[in-house]
């Protein structure tokens, strides 16, 4: 056996890589790559319990043909869940960076201000998500929504207050859908903010200078400068967005399919599951070519 001396530094520094990502690995497989197998072969298969062992009998497309054609809650939900998303993540990236601006400023607190934009994402638990997002049932029966501060008729109100009249109805239903959602808007934009706020960083100073000496306006630098930089950390945030929103606690895609596993109904749960996983996917390539056409 060759003493540690004897193997050479390459193979040495290649053997404590492999050690650290061993763990990893093998977690991945066990708990991951399994996993996703099993669900895949039910998605496909009348799954029954017999005396502690799971029996499969492959039924082919029968499950996925049946819960897109007879569950009406799933697909509901599906396309709920799809159009919530396609109005959500450009108002939270819109705002992520607006707020990453401020916060790269210089002011007295903004240390303190960053922890408080970050720190939803250290205490983000589902029963907090739920009563941010007005989710979760009182002892009444009746909702508890910290979001239902801005009604409806308060975006009528204010519109009118500032000299807005009759304004286009699906106007009206996207400011009030936005504005029932802003506190889970603002609990949702944690991440995006601080990988905004990196790319801000990186922003070389001379570019800033140099900028100023041609006597460029900050609105110049903005669209000429900050964007052009920090278009890769874009798309970054929007796939983040998009899946973060996607597998969100109080997602009522999830939801169904945590009903129908505790029904023991895991071949439609599984199919379920997998066309909610292609469909992420799908919108997730989309979203990534319309970007990169545009960007070039």
């Amino acid at each position: 056996m060759k003493s540690r001396k004897n193997i050479p530094y390459t193979v040495r520094k290649s053997l404590y890589g492999y050690g650290f990502i061993g763990l990893w690995f093998f977690g991945t497989v066990i708990f991951f790559i399994v996993p996703l197998i099993s669900s895949l072969i039910y998605s496909f298969s009348e799954v029954t319990i017999d005396s502690g062992k799971t029996i499969t009998k492959y039924v082919g497309f029968d499950k996925y043909i049946k819960v897109l054609t007879e569950d009406e809650k799933f697909t509901g939900f599906l396309t709920d869940t799809v159009i919530e998303t396609l109005w959500k993540t450009p108002v939270i990236i819109i705002f992520s960076l607006f707020i990453a601006v401020l916060l790269n400023q210089q002011f007295r607190g903004r240390t303190f201000a960053r922890a408080v934009f970050f720190m939803p994402v250290i205490i983000v638990t589902g029963s907090a998500y739920r009563i941010i997002t007005g989710n979760i049932e009182t002892s009444g029966n009746s909702d508890v929504n910290i979001s239902t501060v801005l009604s409806t008729d308060f975006i009528e109100k204010f519109l009118e207050f500032i000299g807005i009249y009759r304004t286009d109805h699906r106007l009206n239903d996207f400011i009030s859908a936005v504005a029932d959602n802003i506190y889970g808007i603002v609990w949702n934009s944690g991440i995006q903010i601080l990988i905004f706020l990196s790319a801000l960083q990186n922003i070389p100073a001379s570019v800033r200078e140099a900028s100023l000496i041609d006597g460029a306006t900050a609105w110049e630098f903005f669209w000429k400068i900050t964007v052009p930089y920090i278009k890769p950390y874009i798309i970054v945030n929007i796939v983040f967005t998009i899946i973060d929103n996607f597998t969100n606690p109080v997602n009522k895609v999830m939801e169904r399919v945590s009903v129908m596993r505790n029904q023991w109904a895991f071949g439609e749960a599984s199919a379920m599951i997998w066309i909610y996983f292609i469909l992420i996917m799908l919108i997730i390539i989309f979203t990534v070519i319309i970007f990169d056409k545009r960007s070039d």
